[in-house]
């Protein structure tokens, strides 16, 4: 009798034991329990007051604008009655804006391991579940716990993830439940009710699709913008990152400082890393400068391929269109200073002049356009001193005419259309905010501007030929030549660049500095430091400022070309 239930009770058994299993793989990832229903909690770290992490604000080096603003909001929690004294409140929300890779996220460490109060932790795709009401679940439940602990601190990283402008998702359904989630956030932040002693700090390199709503004051009332070092803050970077690499006596941190234009915090990061594994590799005991310059070429250029196999003529081509470029840019003021020539093949190209963009705050028009007439120096060189042009222009191309319609069309560049921006920020708005003419007006003004600087190019050659036959003559023997080798064939450059002239003006104010600082002081600040901290802040005008990215003018592969296409305007 009891066998017989048993056995017609047992498949029940089974089927229970499944549905447990399964609700408890279903909630397995969620911190708050084996519990299916505690899909809808948060799932926010939580940092505890005195537990902190191991950055602080000393581990944060180049942003000094940023560093205070966020300083100060930690300055309010620890000592409020300095503020709410002369009738301040607390700045309910902070959105750290800025390119990946900046230390957005960093900062929001250094903030948790100095606030000394409750910090949680979480991302913005947190929020984001495939189950109907539970983002807006999560946020209502991550209030909760904030106004228990508060004061406190609520950091999002990545805000866009579910912070993105309503009305602009190009998908269809009338029930969007990251929207439904966005609305439910905008009411915990600023709402009917108050959160009292919580601050929200948050993150995102995509500030320009966030809802305005989310961005008024009340809900962020600080828009911290966190920058791409420049010269001087680049310096403190390599400092921070350099504590644990073991260097020896050539590596110099203003060279090194020089030599990475537009990189980011995680760049100059990578490229200590780097440096050391490649000393490691040559089983040296310390980090040399050969190190650190092989690790930039290494990360911008890619990988050497010295075994790639090339015919003498194919050689001497891609030398003669190295050194039109190295030529051309000798003998224009406003081209970028070169820094080497090699016709090494690197990643996907087969040669390459390396430069040092000019880290300007504002760029003219002739500025723009030696930029464009240097970049076709190869293409000019290959058509006068060959006889034919091949597909080894087809990124100095590419650029060329991305940077022709952009000064056209956006920054009003042109005689024939003067003054006129045509800029669309709207990314979901797929109609032109021009007409059919207005197009072809601008097309042939593209074509007008790039065969003025082509036949620039072409002439300056012809002005310069022989230098140009003996720099090719050796860049064919020895493969990689430095501005030195340009020095010894063209004559010194008549130009000074901004480059140089900011370090100079940063070690006369250094020397002013170290003379006026009396001998008996003691415990003063280093006047470098001091002068770094000040640094050279981007200039306060609303111009849009050029893209300072390391750039290379490389001689493309037959391969990229089969591989890329250039897009039509």
């Amino acid at each position: 009798m009891l066998t017989s239930l048993f056995w017609n009770l047992f498949p029940l058994f089974i089927i229970i034991a499944i549905w447990i299993f399964l609700m408890r793989r279903m909630s397995g990832g969620s911190p708050t329990g084996g519990n299916v229903f505690n899909v809808g909690k948060s799932k926010a770290r939580l940092i505890e007051k005195g537990e902190g992490t191991k950055v602080t604000f000393k581990d944060v080096a180049g942003q000094a604008g940023a560093k205070m603003e966020v300083e100060e909001i930690v300055e309010f929690l620890k000592n409020p009655k300095k503020y709410t004294d002369l009738g301040g409140k607390i700045p309910k929300g902070a959105l750290l804006v800025g390119p990946p890779g900046t230390g957005k996220t960093l900062l929001a460490k250094a903030v948790a391991g100095e606030a000394n109060v409750p910090f949680f932790s979480l991302s913005g795709s947190d929020f984001v579940e495939m189950f109907v009401g539970v983002g807006a679940s999560r946020v209502r439940d991550l209030f909760r716990q904030a106004k228990e602990k508060a004061p406190c601190i609520i950091f999002i990283d990545e805000i866009d993830a579910v912070g993105r402008a309503r009305g602009k998702n190009p998908a269809m359904g009338g029930n969007d439940e990251r929207e439904n989630t966005l609305n439910q956030l905008l009411t915990e932040m600023d709402g009917f009710g108050t959160n009292s002693g919580v601050i929200i700090l948050a993150a995102t390199n995509r500030v320009d699709i966030l809802d305005k709503a989310l961005l008024r004051a009340g809900r962020f009332d600080r828009q911290i913008h966190v920058d791409l070092p420049d010269l001087n803050e680049r310096k403190e970077v390599f400092k921070v990152h350099l504590r644990p690499v073991k260097t020896d006596s050539t590596v110099d941190i203003d060279l090194l400082a020089r030599q990475t234009p537009g990189f980011s915090g995680a760049d100059i990061a990578n490229v200590c890393n780097e440096a050391a594994l490649i000393a490691a590799r040559h089983d040296k005991k310390a980090v040399s400068k050969d190190d650190f310059l092989s690790a930039v070429d290494r990360i911008i250029g890619g990988l050497e391929k010295k075994t790639k196999v090339m015919t003498n003529e194919e050689r001497q081509t891609i030398a003669l269109h190295e050194a039109g470029h190295a030529t051309i840019s000798w003998f224009l003021r406003y081209a970028n200073p070169l820094v080497k020539v090699t016709i090494v093949p690197r990643g996907r190209a087969l040669g390459a002049a390396w430069y040092m963009p000019e880290e300007r705050q504002i760029t003219t028009k002739e500025q723009m356009l030696d930029e464009m007439c240097a970049t076709l120096g190869g293409r000019a060189a290959e058509e006068l001193f060959t006889g034919h042009i091949s597909s080894g222009a087809l990124n100095d191309l590419e650029r060329v005419t991305r940077q022709a319609y952009g000064m056209i069309a956006y920054f009003g560049m042109s005689d024939r259309l003067p003054n006129l921006c045509y800029y669309n920020n709207d990314e979901y708005n797929f109609t032109k905010p021009y007409s059919d003419q207005t197009a072809q007006l601008i097309d042939e003004e593209v074509k007008r501007m790039i065969a003025e600087q082509y036949e620039r190019a072409k002439a300056l050659l012809n002005e310069h030929k022989d230098g140009h036959a003996e720099l090719a003559r050796v860049l064919v023997e020895r493969e990689v030549i430095f501005a030195e080798d340009v020095e010894k064939i063209f004559g010194k450059r008549p130009w000074t660049s901004r480059t140089e002239e900011l370090l100079t003006m940063n070690e006369e104010q250094e020397a002013e500095s170290a003379d006026s600082t009396p001998e008996s002081a003691t415990d003063e600040t280093d006047s470098t430091e001091t002068d770094v901290a000040d640094g050279t802040q981007p200039d306060a005008q609303g111009t849009d400022a050029p893209d300072t990215t390391p750039e290379k003018s490389g001689t493309d592969s037959t391969e990229k070309e089969t591989e890329k296409k250039t897009d039509a305007q």
